[in-house]
């Protein structure tokens, strides 16, 4: 074993991929169904008989999450106090865990504009619903993005050896 290549403190940068993608991701989650819950909220007061329709922003807020938590459990999945943990798996990890929680948090603040204005706009018109809904699956395909190229690092990351 090569201290080198798989010192002490590679693990230090698996758990921050571990941490980044649930961190951001949630926050994304959050953000987008407080934002989004705002306009249902507003919605309810008008046309109570429109809340169920109007919980796609919600739900697509927490599918961010749930894509944090995939990254976040193969990450950890990866790591072990008895083996040996390249540095170069530290850092793929690490770079895996921001992609997913970057791009969440980034998917998160659309969805949660997007739902809020469109929300507010289906009280006075009934055909902006499908382009709400098209617009919000536009939002959420920015955070898959993350969720492959997440995948895709972490294939790589077990590549990597300590010899």
């Amino acid at each position: 074993m090569s201290t080198d290549v798989c010192p002490p403190f590679a693990s230090f940068f698996g758990f921050a991929g571990v941490a980044s993608a649930m961190i951001f991701s949630t926050i994304g989650a959050a953000f987008g169904t407080s934002k989004a819950g705002i306009g249902i909220a507003g919605l309810g007061t008008f046309k109570p008989e429109l809340i169920m329709k109007s919980l796609i922003p919600v739900v697509m807020s927490g599918i961010i999450a749930v894509y944090g938590l995939v990254v976040s459990v193969l990450i950890a999945g990866s790591l072990s106090p008895t083996g040996d943990y390249p540095l170069f798996a530290g850092f793929i990890h690490l770079g895996a865990g921001l992609a997913c929680g970057f791009t969440g948090l980034a998917a998160g603040y659309a969805i949660g504009h997007v739902g809020d204005a469109c929300v507010r706009a289906y009280v006075y018109e009934s055909k902006i619903f499908v382009s709400m809904v098209l617009i919000l699956i536009f939002a959420e395909v920015l955070g898959l993005y993350g969720l492959i190229v997440a995948l895709i690092m972490n294939t790589r990351a077990t590549e990597a050896t300590c010899s």
